[in-house]
């Protein structure tokens, strides 16, 4: 499957190159395929990685685990990570809506990231040789329903007759990994590949904020919030919001995200820090917020403070342990 933006990896990451290209294909014309196939991107990268570098992994080991795995966290960027997460949770519904083909291209564009820091990384590549990602997009050629719907039948069966392909490479790969030796990293190796890793992540310059809001986005629209799109806040979720009796200068302050009820009470405020920052700094100015919404609304909210992918909860008005519970109701009900 020949992709628009991803042959780049084609000669040493061939399926990476081929699920980029399925990835694209489906875009339009069955977004929830997309999704998947960009989640089975996400996990062949990692399990590639792992195979390259001899990184030592558990056994039967979920991509959750892959990642969260003292190795490869130990020489992967952050921002790398958090790209990672991104494609992991994309087949959850992206900001209160199904899988369409807009929430397909976003996730898209952040394997795009992912490949580029590949191919810089381990493939050795020019980074200035890379061409800018191009939107796949649909094919409008046609004006009737009719003909839309047959062209749609049409390319969904080329695309079944190549799966087959497809997942007979992705076997052989997997037993290939299977049979490579791993081999023990010592320290100074991984302190090596933590620098450089982190250096080719710089060189491409991401839009790390982006990521992160738009995973916590899609964290919080999967668990039922009405999200909005970017900087737009709904009755439900409010991004930005200005906050009272804060210790600054003028008195306010800014809250990435309250969760609020019905009647315009705050059920929750949400802090997000980059996922190179101590969580506990996240925590500590969540809960300056709170102090304030409770002095302005007379209820106090309880606490969220993320990286983007972890998610931690604090009820300190209550003294319970950490949850990672979201939903309104369980919010309401506690």
């Amino acid at each position: 499957m020949k992709s628009r933006n991803f042959e780049i990896l084609r000669p040493s990451w061939p399926e990476l190159a081929a699920l980029g290209g399925f990835a694209e294909a489906y875009t339009h014309s069955d977004p929830a395929s997309a999704l998947v196939k960009l989640r089975l991107f996400a996990e062949n990268l990692t399990k590639d990685i792992y195979r390259d570098l001899g990184l030592p992994k558990p056994e039967q080991a979920t991509l959750v685990d892959l990642l969260a795995n003292q190795s490869f966290a130990a020489i992967t960027p952050k921002v790398i990570l958090d790209k990672l997460h991104a494609l992991r949770i994309g087949n959850k519904a992206a900001h209160g809506e199904p899988a369409t083909p807009k929430n397909a291209l976003w996730l898209l564009q952040e394997a795009f990231d992912l490949s580029r820091w590949l191919f810089v990384q381990f493939g050795k590549g020019d980074a200035k040789a890379i061409p800018a990602f191009e939107q796949p997009s649909a094919d409008r050629s046609d004006d009737t329903k009719g003909q839309l719907k047959s062209e749609k039948r049409l390319v969904l069966e080329r695309l079944a007759a190549q799966e087959a392909q497809m997942e007979a490479l992705l076997q052989d790969l997997e037993q290939a990994r299977k049979a490579a030796a791993s081999a023990e990293k010592r320290a100074e190796e991984i302190q090596a590949l933590a620098s450089s890793g982190a250096a080719t992540a710089n060189l491409l310059q991401f839009d790390e904020a982006t990521t992160r809001a738009r995973i916590i986005d899609s964290l919080l629209a999967a668990t039922g919030w009405d999200v909005a799109l970017g900087q737009a806040s709904t009755a439900n979720v409010g991004k930005e919001v200005e906050v009272l009796h804060q210790p600054t200068a003028t008195g306010l302050g800014y809250a990435d995200y309250v969760l609020w009820d019905d009647n315009g009470n705050p059920l929750a405020v949400v802090e997000a820090k980059k996922a190179s920052i101590d969580p506990e700094r996240g925590r500590q100015q969540a809960k300056l917020y709170a102090d304030g919404l409770e002095k302005m609304h007379g209820q106090r909210p309880v606490i969220f403070y993320t990286n983007g992918y972890d998610i931690r909860m604090w009820d300190d008005a209550l003294n319970y342990p950490p949850r990672r519970v979201l939903t309104k109701d369980s919010l309401e009900g506690r």
